[in-house]
């Protein structure tokens, strides 16, 4: 693990590198190799996680003591604290806190700006897999700017794969703590116009021949955290129809706020609020593009997107991408057909879900 690098670039990571910069980045990397447009940036890789450990002496840190608390709930509350008081006064290694510095800096020069404003993302080992999505588990800080806010950034991006939910969502599905590796990326910011959510299936139902989107005003964060009723458009996935659309009340957007990751909630006069947040042509195009995506990982996905009003830097971008959970998990009944006839027979055959 030594010999691992501390630092990636998005455009070098595959699949196959999930061990090393988890599952976040690594679908990063994929969307790029899938042509998709995708903010630039970079990932710290496990490997930097664990000399940071290693270096400040935090390895035995982990121990959940159930013995001394009356419920599990307690005693994740207590080793949350312990690993966040841990994490977030140690300082990085001198050649970790190098190699970021110069990966934020070479970020800048591609950008053009000294001082890139930039996304942190925790990007853990066993998330945002077919079994296990970690949604929401692990921490995203937006509009981070400056070498210190990024380095203190990470760290707590590091120390949220031990939040009480995410220590709990461990223990009950099995998971041993100590083997929480934490990649983080680290992504140029996208201040969008709107931005939000889309399954290339109905989160309701489970179908699978549409796609719905979801958006909502400035950044993604009122749709992600349920702040908001966003919009929502489905699309024929055969066709690329929209089908149906629910335009919603969206009384406020978050925009950037301070350097250290703060968001500003503004409000919107009513006009715009209940205005659709995305035109027609926008909504066919990120139906396309979802189906295309789908095609070619092979399995139904929960994708976070943003548009902006930039025409020459493209107005759409991937964030986010991994496999939808819950639907995709269940099995589709198979329906029963007598198989006198050999052409009921062919059919038969075909309704029957895929092999995995």
């Amino acid at each position: 693990m030594h010999d691992a690098p501390f630092i990636l670039n998005f455009e070098t990571l595959r699949e196959a590198d999930r061990p090393l910069v988890g599952g976040k980045a690594a679908s990063l990397g994929m969307l790029l190799a899938a042509g998709c447009p995708v903010p630039p940036g970079f990932a710290l890789t496990t490997a930097a996680y664990r000399t940071f450990l290693e270096e400040n002496g935090l390895t035995g840190l982990f121990r959940l003591e159930l013995d001394r608390y009356p419920s599990l709930d307690d005693a994740a509350a207590a080793l949350a604290a312990r690993v966040e008081e841990a994490f977030t006064t140690a300082a990085l290694p001198d050649t970790l806190a190098r190699h970021l510095s110069d990966a934020y800096a070479q970020l800048g020069r591609t950008v053009g700006s000294a001082e890139p404003i930039v996304a942190v993302r925790s990007s853990a080992v066993d998330e945002d897999s077919q079994t296990a999505s970690f949604a929401g588990q692990h921490e995203t800080y937006l509009g981070i700017q400056g070498f210190d806010e990024l380095a203190r950034a990470v760290r707590r991006c590091w120390a949220s794969a031990y939040t009480p939910r995410a220590i709990a969502y461990r223990v009950h599905r099995g998971l041993r703590l100590e083997d929480a590796a934490v990649g983080v990326a680290v992504q140029l910011l996208v201040e969008p116009r709107a931005a939000g959510v889309l399954f290339t299936l109905s989160p309701r139902t489970g179908d699978r021949s549409l796609v719905v989107i979801e958006g909502s005003w400035g950044l993604g964060q009122a749709v992600v955290a349920g702040e908001v009723t966003p919009d929502e458009y489905v699309v024929s996935k055969v066709t690329l129809e929209i089908v149906r659309k629910q335009i919603n009340p969206k009384p406020f957007r978050y925009r950037r706020g301070g350097s250290d990751g703060t968001l500003q909630r503004e409000e919107l006069p009513p006009e715009r609020a209940t205005a659709p947040c995305l035109d027609d042509a926008e909504v066919v195009e990120l139906a396309r593009r979802a189906r295309e995506l789908e095609k070619r990982f092979g399995f139904p996905l929960d994708v976070e997107w943003a548009i902006t009003d930039i025409p020459d830097r493209g107005t759409i971008y991937f964030l986010q991408c991994r496999p939808e959970t819950v639907w995709s998990q269940k099995e589709r009944p198979a329906v029963t057909i007598a198989a006198t006839n050999p052409i009921m027979a062919i059919a038969q055959t075909l309704v029957r879900p895929p092999s995995r």
